[in-house]
């Protein structure tokens, strides 16, 4: 009970403790709202959270969220786990949270989440609750502070890559290989679509964080299933804008074009290459192309002058930009950064072999 003693400090360091609207779409080359205006999006998003990733928590070894859970089951039982992983989501952002970031001026959240918080493994067309209703207090939150939420499937079934970030098991992007992880990923987005389809202020869906193809797969099969996800959701939705990013980590567009929903943006990352123009040119040639938006929908993890420049270089194209990411354990490139308590390092150290 003492180590989890230890890893509930983590939790309270993490809690920040302080005091006519429509569906966005596209229209040509611009996000707007139902009256035409334009809205520009300026977001943060909030990863580490329903997402935990091992270098945000300095956590160390292959950091997907299977594997962190696995380590503290192996550290404290399942049972503590449980409860540990009930207070992590409690404290790792709640209300206060949202409204801190209202305060500083943004506009939007893009919202990171594993398909098993709405549905178990293994367990074709069987949905949680709870999970549902954890997005659902968080649409609240953003609704009572005029912030647009993304919905953004960050780990989808079977891995869109083969990287720790998309919770794959570290040797092969299976959502790729077998044809039921993509049966489930259409079943669970239709069901997330069922739900939302009127709620206002839900900004969109971003169907797929990263993707990269395994190696001999063409991005006509990337293209084919998103029309396939993008057709499914609007058998049940006709209103949320969807955002489609590249493969090879939303970079690479190639035969993603032409657009194939009339309410769609392209969604470029970028990190630490150079901030020049010439590093966006291709996706502005798409969107001068195919009149259609673009969106940077991560970026971040470098120096401040070059967050500033990128910054610059995105308002000075009129693109908009969500931060990554909102908040981490002792770092200097998250708004709020949680203090590196004695206690948890103690438990760090244990994991790295250098404490008993």
């Amino acid at each position: 009970m003492k180590i989890l003693r230890n890893l509930l400090i983590l939790l309270f360091s993490l809690s920040l403790a302080t005091p006519g609207f429509s569906f966005l779409h596209s229209k040509g080359a611009k996000i707007v709202d139902s009256n035409g205006n334009e809205v520009f999006l300026k977001g943060l998003g909030l990863g580490g959270w329903l997402v935990p990733e091992g270098y945000m928590l300095h956590i160390p070894g292959y950091g997907s969220p299977s594997a962190i859970r696995r380590k503290i089951q192996a550290l404290i039982g399942t049972e503590a786990a449980e409860e540990f992983f009930s207070r992590y989501r409690a404290n790792y952002v709640n209300r206060k949270d949202i409204e801190k970031i209202a305060s500083w001026g943004f506009n939007s959240i893009r919202l990171p989440f594993n398909y098993r918080l709405l549905s178990p493994e293994d367990q074709p067309g069987v949905f949680l609750e709870s999970g549902f209703q954890l997005l659902d207090r968080v649409v609240q939150w953003c609704k009572e502070n005029h912030l647009y939420l993304i919905l953004d499937m960050h780990c989808a079934p079977g891995g869109q890559n083969k990287d720790n970030i998309s919770d794959s098991d570290g040797k092969e992007a299976r959502l790729w290989t077998d044809p039921a992880n993509q049966d489930r990923t259409v079943e669970i987005w239709t069901k997330i679509a069922e739900r939302y389809a009127d709620e206002e202020w839900i900004g969109g869906y971003d169907l797929l964080n990263e993707p990269v193809l395994p190696a001999g797969f063409p991005n006509t099969r990337l293209r084919a299933f998103y029309m396939r996800l993008s057709q499914a959701i609007r058998k049940v939705d006709p209103n949320h804008l969807l955002f489609i990013e590249g493969n090879w980590y939303a970079t690479d567009f190639r035969d993603l074009t032409p657009p194939f929903d009339t309410n769609m943006a392209y969604s470029f990352h970028k990190y630490w290459k150079p901030v020049t123009q010439e590093s966006i040119q291709s996706y502005l040639k798409i969107r001068n192309n195919y009149r259609v938006p673009l969106w940077l929908g991560e970026s971040g993890e470098n120096s401040n002058p070059w967050f500033h420049e990128t910054v610059s270089l995105m308002e000075k194209n009129d693109i908009g930009w969500c931060w990554w990411t909102y908040k981490k354990v002792a770092s200097i490139t998250s708004p709020y950064s949680a203090p590196l308590k004695p206690a948890y390092q103690r438990i760090l150290k244990y994991w790295q072999g250098q404490a008993p």
